[in-house]
């Protein structure tokens, strides 16, 4: 795959790397790593990389970023992705609200949130968030006007174009239309995540 990749200092021993493919580089570069790397952390189309600047330069990193970047398969998707898929309670408290939101039943609602494929964009805001792209057009939800104090661990929600499961009980905003029995979050598993960059998540109706 032609190196697409635009990487600038961001402090004496990091680099941040815009691409579209940063999920997959940062397996990549995890799986082979260069002189001198430390962790490479992916969002939505950027990539922070850090290095020991002991060990090696900026321009040393970019040559090796760009390596890895013209390896990636022409779909950019290792296989370290996986398909997980989450069951579903669907008596979350916005769930009526989202339905009259939509101008949908609830019913449509379960069918369209669990219809669709979603992907893993990147981790953040607690340990074990993540950010899932493919909500449909319809359930783009705006979030609450006043964040809850308290969002229970577990929690399946919509917020704006993202999908999301709460891991842990935290504040949050987003509406919440279920709850899943996974732990998405666990310190004594090993990885600690259930989900990581890249995968595909499939929601299904609990039995």
């Amino acid at each position: 795959m032609p190196s697409d990749l635009t990487v600038t200092a961001h402090g004496d021993g990091a680099a941040r790397v815009l691409t579209p493919h940063a999920a997959p580089l940062a397996r990549a570069v995890r799986a082979a790593p260069f002189p001198g790397f430390e962790e490479a952390i992916p969002a939505l189309g950027v990539l922070l990389v850090t290095f020991d600047p002991l060990v090696t330069t900026l321009p040393t990193v970019r040559e090796a970023l760009n390596a890895h970047a013209a390896a990636l398969p022409p779909e950019a998707d290792p296989t370290a992705a996986r398909t997980v898929v989450l069951p579903v309670v669907y008596d979350g408290p916005d769930l009526g609200w989202v339905a009259e939101h939509a101008r949908l039943s609830v019913p449509e609602v379960i069918a369209r949130h669990t219809g669709a494929t979603y992907r893993v964009a990147f981790l953040g805001f607690t340990p074990g968030f993540v950010f899932l792209t493919g909500t449909p057009p319809e359930l783009q939800m705006p979030r609450l006007p006043a964040p809850r104090t308290v969002v229970p661990a577990g929690s399946v929600a919509l917020g704006g174009p993202w999908a999301g499961v709460y891991p842990l009980a935290a504040p949050g905003g987003w509406r919440l239309i279920g709850r899943t029995a996974a732990r998405l979050f666990d310190p004594h598993r090993e990885p600690p995540t259930l989900l990581r960059d890249g995968d595909t998540v499939r929601f299904e109706v609990q039995g």
